[in-house]
């Protein structure tokens, strides 16, 4: 009976790996979407308010879709990625076959979501078995992000960044003093810098008159004397198309920074045209370095 069982752990731990590099192949153009999430990643992003232990539940296994430190063995699947990973995998796997049952795994849940603490390989085993639940100790951690089973981490900094595109726009009713649909960026806290450049040219100006200037003054004089001139120039000079994926907001906060230390090197009359121009050089990327990267990022994968 002890090598029957011994035959089959091998057999199913050959069956998830092979699944697993097939799922690699399969997503070789958006290697993200096979990505197990790392449980630190997503805390820094989502940055949670609060954490609570809720003991002991019966937990939905497609609703852990990551770890925190386990994340680089493992596919989004819970498909072992390693061949180191055989030895302890058929361990917990014998365990299965053999109506053994294991301690309850720890996990993190954040949002609707969980991160497995410890238990990697029995979430892993369990889901090859098509287990649809499993025992788990939980610590919650709360935030305000809507988390959902099937985002990769790319989707879950869009998610963040349109939460904070919300607040701010709701906390200083920017929508109705800007188009905000033209203010796009791609970064994680870049409205929060975008309000203190308004809040910073409010303070420039009001140097110079006796009245405080309301923020909606404030903030169309930044619009008109900072940002479009800065973005007409990104625009002549074609830098979208030497910075794949960003957006003309997200070059005009580079290219505000890189003008700032110029100005501290050179001077405070350094021409802004030549700041952006010559970001564009030092960082833009051509057409040949783009393909470059992309199949750089393939191979790495």
């Amino acid at each position: 009976m002890n090598s029957i069982i011994n035959s089959q752990a091998s057999d199913d731990f050959n069956r998830a790996r092979n699944k697993a590099r097939f799922t690699n192949i399969f997503n070789i153009i958006n290697p993200e979407k096979k990505e197990l999430l790392s449980y630190y990643d997503v805390k820094n992003i989502t940055k949670p308010k609060s954490q609570t232990y809720r003991g002991m539940q019966v937990v939905n296994i497609n609703q852990i879709i990551g770890s925190e430190g386990r994340y680089k063995d493992f596919s989004k699947a819970f498909l072992p990625k390693k061949e180191h990973l055989r030895q302890r995998w058929e361990s917990i796997d014998r365990a299965h076959l053999s109506d053994v049952i294991l301690p309850p795994i720890s996990l993190f849940k954040i949002g609707d979501v969980f991160f497995v603490r410890d238990g990697n390989h029995r979430v892993s085993v369990a889901k090859m078995q098509g287990t649809m639940s499993i025992d788990a100790e939980v610590v919650e951690l709360t935030t305000e992000i809507n988390i959902e089973p099937q985002m990769t981490k790319i989707d879950l900094k869009n998610a963040v960044i349109a939460y904070e595109r919300e607040q701010v726009i709701k906390e200083y009713r920017l929508d109705q003093m800007l188009d905000m649909d033209t203010i796009r960026f791609t970064s994680l806290g870049r409205y929060d810098e975008m309000l203190r450049h308004i809040l910073g040219h409010k303070y420039y100006i009001n140097q110079d008159i006796k009245r405080e200037i309301s923020m909606e003054e404030a903030t169309e004089s930044w619009f008109t004397n900072v940002y479009s001139p800065i973005v007409e120039i990104i625009r002549n000079e074609n830098m979208l198309s030497r910075f794949p994926g960003r957006t003309e907001s997200d070059i005009y906060i580079w290219t505000i920074k890189h003008w700032d230390g110029l100005k501290w090197k050179y001077g405070q009359e350094y021409p802004l045209d030549e700041a952006v121009k010559e970001y564009n050089q030092i960082y833009g990327k051509s057409i040949l370095r783009q393909i470059s990267d992309f199949f750089k990022k393939i191979l790495k994968k």
